[in-house]
């Protein structure tokens, strides 16, 4: 039974591991970054930042056996602020219609956007190789706990998630989207666009272009990219889709990849949440449940949030563990944990 916990910073070694998987702006290949990363995290499941739409959370899964870092995920309480803009294209078709020649022809168009009043993000999902397989499905546990830990604190969330997925990329890590569009309005490499956007976006909105992108002038491969997702990423999409989540028409500006938001109201695992009271009887080993994912936070001490995925039934307010699962939660009977439907 995988815990999934608060990052703490001695993660970094396992979360440094991953980043070399993943190497995105939320979980970026650079130990100093990375750090930073972790340190603010510390700081929001403290409550030491007290605006609560400045805090971002890292969750990691751990392997307990060995206290192995298996992957992570992150949650962000708002994308997008007025030193920091969310920043996007707008994906908009226009038509052009000439009587003299008969001929009509649609058009697809970006139009750089941005978000100064941003919404929640959730990003920087990845499970180490060695866990990914296997009936425990460790990817739907990272991404499930931040929808519980927004369920259990709705108040220190925007209205609206976005998730920005992965479109394909080339074997190399290049985006071909950018090599066509960004590369050429700001004469970086896709990579260091990428890590210059982590500190600082205001040579986007200074270089690129401020009215309407027609897709047409690019080659026909990259049009077909625009809004799609990499083959890694169709799962993750498919979950999405299948929770409330729909794409929204718009892309990444520096790889193309498709935005997906869905409201609070709309995201299934948070509609269905329910608190439980601890009770004292274990659920017994012949008493099939659909597995759930059930948490609680602390107010003090090294971990501050803890989650299991584990089977359970209500009765009432009172909800029936695993001996297991409240031995990993470090949970007494009496005690109130939060709960959504994993399975």
């Amino acid at each position: 039974m995988y815990l999934l916990r608060d990052a703490q910073k001695s993660d970094l070694k396992g979360l440094g591991a991953l980043a070399a998987v993943l190497n995105s702006v939320n979980l970026p290949n650079d130990g100093r970054a990375l750090a930073e990363i972790v340190e603010h995290s510390c700081r929001s499941f403290q409550g030491r930042i007290r605006d609560p739409l400045r805090r971002a959370y890292v969750f990691v899964l751990e392997e307990p056996r060995a206290r192995r870092v298996a992957g992570t995920s992150m949650l962000i309480a708002q994308h997008g602020t007025r030193e920091s803009p969310c920043t996007f294209f707008d994906v908009s078709t226009r038509e052009h219609y000439s009587s003299t020649l008969d001929r009509h022809f649609k058009h697809q168009v970006l139009s750089i956007g941005y978000h100064f009043d941003g919404p929640t993000e959730i990003g920087g999902l990845v499970v180490h190789p060695d866990d990914r397989a296997g009936p425990d499905k460790p990817g739907k546990q990272l991404s499930f706990a931040r929808f519980l830990y927004l369920a259990m604190f709705p108040e220190r969330f925007r209205d609206t998630v976005l998730a920005e997925l992965m479109p394909p990329l080339a074997p190399d890590g290049r985006s071909l989207f950018w090599e066509s569009c960004g590369k050429r309005f700001t004469g970086m490499e896709y990579q260091e666009a990428d890590k210059r956007s982590r500190e600082n976006k205001e040579f986007i909105q200074q270089l690129f272009p401020p009215g309407g992108l027609y897709a047409t002038l690019l080659p026909p491969r990259v049009q077909k990219l625009l809004g799609a997702v990499g083959q890694a990423t169709e799962p993750v999409k498919r979950m999405l889709e299948g929770i409330g989540f729909r794409y929204v028409d718009r892309i990444d500006p520096f790889d193309g990849g498709p935005h997906y938001e869905a409201t609070t109201a709309e995201i299934l695992p948070v509609r269905a949440y329910r608190r439980g009271r601890v009770s004292a009887r274990p659920l017994r080993s012949g008493d099939h449940q659909p597995a759930k994912l059930v948490g609680l936070t602390r107010p003090s001490g090294k971990a501050r949030f803890r989650a299991v995925r584990t089977p359970a039934r209500f009765e009432g307010d009172d909800l029936l563990l695993p001996a297991q699962a409240r031995a990993r939660l470090e949970v007494q009977p009496g005690e109130w944990v939060g709960v959504i439907p994993l399975d």
